[in-house]
């Protein structure tokens, strides 16, 4: 089966408010969640780019660099905007980053850091702000803080997925 790109996903945003909660658990979760699964990786092996794609290293560094926007988001939220700030879609902060260069471990802890940071900006946001909808410019929704909380936790996922594939190409290496 063709696994869908992430930039080809259509969303939809039709539950309860209510549900912040879960999903706010399941964003802490996503660093305990990338140390379990890269724990027995060597860094040589987290830098290997198979089928030059992106590799372990750069899948989580890429997850850190992108809460920098989802925290702008947040902002947004609280500004009343009408509009959500757009990402870069060419991710030009991963690419620059070099993130082979660094350990599985710092990018591990720089992710943790910056993503707990996040959830307790989004514990903070009064009922008001929850219930706010701002265009979401690459997809034409809109959304609410919830929502973007969610879209947050599947793009996780999204990368999550593509370190299992890594992961399974090097085991099947060392078979």
């Amino acid at each position: 089966m063709q696994r869908t790109k992430w930039t080809e996903r259509k969303f939809t945003f039709d539950f309860s408010e209510g549900w912040l909660p879960n999903i706010l658990e399941r964003l802490s979760g996503t660093p305990a969640r990338l140390r379990e699964m890269v724990s027995s990786v060597s860094n040589d092996e987290a830098s290997l780019k198979p089928n030059d794609k992106w590799s372990i290293k750069e899948n989580i560094g890429h997850l850190s660099d992108l809460e920098e926007l989802h925290d702008g988001r947040i902002d947004d939220f609280l500004s009343r905007k009408t509009e959500l700030r757009a990402a870069d879609m060419k991710n030009a902060k991963t690419f620059n980053a070099n993130h082979n260069a660094k350990s599985i471990e710092e990018l591990l802890e720089d992710f943790s850091n910056v993503r707990k940071q996040f959830v307790k900006r989004f514990e903070k946001l009064d009922d008001e702000t929850l219930l706010f909808k701002s265009l979401h410019p690459r997809l034409q929704v809109m959304m609410r803080p919830v929502d973007i909380a969610f879209f947050t936790a599947e793009h996780d996922d999204h990368h999550l997925a593509d370190i299992r594939v890594i992961l399974k190409t090097l085991q099947q290496k060392k078979l």
